[in-house]
């Protein structure tokens, strides 16, 4: 059975194997009511078609380094996750990125030397496997309706996730996107917790915006994503506010909201 190596893994993924009719002609998937991969994970890829229900609930930012991607930011400190309680059950209303509700499934290269997708999962979730009264992935044979939504469910988002890219290379040749700063002053603290390791839009360069670039944000449905993105960051105060609720908020310097390798 084929298997990726565990360096090339993205975030979540302790391993990846393509689904067979043959090795799991058996499988069934299974309900969990739980992510305990997100207890720890504050910071989670986000594609463009998500920005409108995201930004009512999580600050939406941009990794640092030249190769930016969005992420929703559920923790302003690493290691924290202000939406999920220790077993990585949801403490109540939140947005729950596409990139989370995919796992354990996704859409992966088998040979380098090929363009073709294959539907492959990790085998180490819960969420699969031969056990329980869960839906079958396989009828004689052939997927079944479950198998199908999920291989739809995968390939909508490597569309999105496509469609993100565009849009990231859009504000790198706009040069919208800065380092992001973020200073909350606390009552108890003489100096403010200051965040950063971000990228965010430039309003005042997006306010400088003439002519034909203009007119491209307009046409291209740029400029709503930049505004939810620019409204979401509203929220970096409530997630402060809810770390230090649930006792993990920052006892001295705090970490920079985003990791070096996200």
């Amino acid at each position: 059975m084929a298997s990726a190596p565990a360096n090339s893994l993205p975030i979540f993924y302790n391993d990846l194997i393509p689904l067979s009719t043959v090795d799991h002609a058996d499988y069934r998937t299974q309900p969990v009511d739980a992510a305990p991969f997100l207890v720890t994970q504050h910071a989670v890829p986000l594609t463009i078609d998500e920005f409108v229900s995201a930004q009512r609930f999580v600050p939406i930012i941009f990794s640092a380094g030249q190769d930016s991607v969005p992420l929703a930011l559920m923790g302003l400190n690493e290691g924290v996750n202000v939406f999920v309680d220790d077993e990585g059950k949801l403490r109540g209303p939140a947005y729950i990125p596409a990139y989370v509700r995919r796992y354990p499934w996704m859409l992966a290269k088998l040979r380098p030397d090929s363009d073709e997708l294959s539907l492959c999962f990790d085998p180490t979730s819960k969420a699969i496997g031969t056990e329980g009264d869960g839906p079958v992935l396989f009828e004689n044979g052939q997927p079944t309706d479950v198998t199908k939504g999920i291989l739809k469910f995968c390939e909508d988002f490597e569309q999105a996730a496509a469609r993100t890219g565009q849009f990231m290379k859009d504000l790198a040749e706009m040069d919208l996107l800065m380092d992001g700063e973020v200073a909350i002053q606390t009552p108890n603290n003489e100096q403010p917790f200051v965040y950063r390791g971000f990228r965010m839009v430039n309003e005042e360069k997006l306010r400088d915006l003439r002519g034909d670039q203009l007119r491209k944000i307009n046409q291209n449905g740029l400029l709503p994503l930049i505004h939810a993105h620019l409204f979401s960051l509203q929220l970096m105060r409530e997630i402060f506010e809810g770390q230090v609720s649930q006792g993990k908020g920052p006892i001295a310097v705090p970490a920079a909201p985003v990791p070096a390798d996200a």
